[in-house]
């Protein structure tokens, strides 16, 4: 937490003899010293120091990262192309189907912005498609999606619901550093 750049590059050195043994090395094109207000990436996760909003304390927060989010609207956006002649409810079915599994991996991250971002996207690109298969007008989307009161239907088709990502709750990790145990003998014993 208090080291320099040089401690770092020393302590790469000292796993990297570690690994030697083992028969494993350190790919050098993906191991990389980077300050923590800087960010690196992990795994589709986005790894960055941050002031914590409206106070000076300074925290560790887990993001997901940019290309994740890219790759998951390709996938969307070959499945709801304007010409795209899918039954909905097959769409819909397979929608629900990687959303649910990408949410699922992602929902211990800060991801609750994220997921209301992807849940507009997914319903403009089905709107999208669904008035270029029709021929529907903005009204008729109105007529066929919205209650006489103007409350927004869910997307639906043969009993298949367009699955919300936002609706996936987002259930942060709980700070356990003070009650883990450590191996390691306290400096001070007292």
């Amino acid at each position: 937490m208090h080291g320099t750049e040089a401690d770092t590059a020393a302590l790469r050195e000292e796993v990297t003899d570690v690994l030697e043994p083992l028969g494993l090395r350190l790919s050098q094109a993906k191991t990389h010293i980077v300050h923590m207000s800087d960010g690196f990436d992990f795994l589709g996760f986005r790894i960055q120091w941050k002031r914590k909003g409206g106070t000076n304390t300074w925290h560790v927060y887990t993001f997901i990262a940019d290309r994740p989010i890219r790759s998951l609207k390709v996938k969307i956006r070959a499945l709801t192309g304007r010409t795209s002649q899918q039954n909905l409810a097959t769409v819909l079915i397979r929608l629900t189907q990687i959303m649910r599994g990408w949410a699922n991996y992602f929902k211990h991250v800060v991801a609750k912005h994220v997921f209301d971002r992807l849940d507009a996207f997914v319903w403009w690109r089905l709107i999208r498609m669904l008035r270029e298969r029709h021929h529907w007008s903005w009204g008729d989307i109105r007529r066929r999606f919205t209650t006489p009161t103007g409350r927004w239907l869910p997307i639906a088709a043969d009993g298949t619901e367009l699955f919300r990502i936002a609706s996936v709750t987002v259930s942060r990790y709980r700070y356990r550093a003070s009650i883990i145990p450590s191996p390691w003998q306290s400096a001070n014993p007292a």
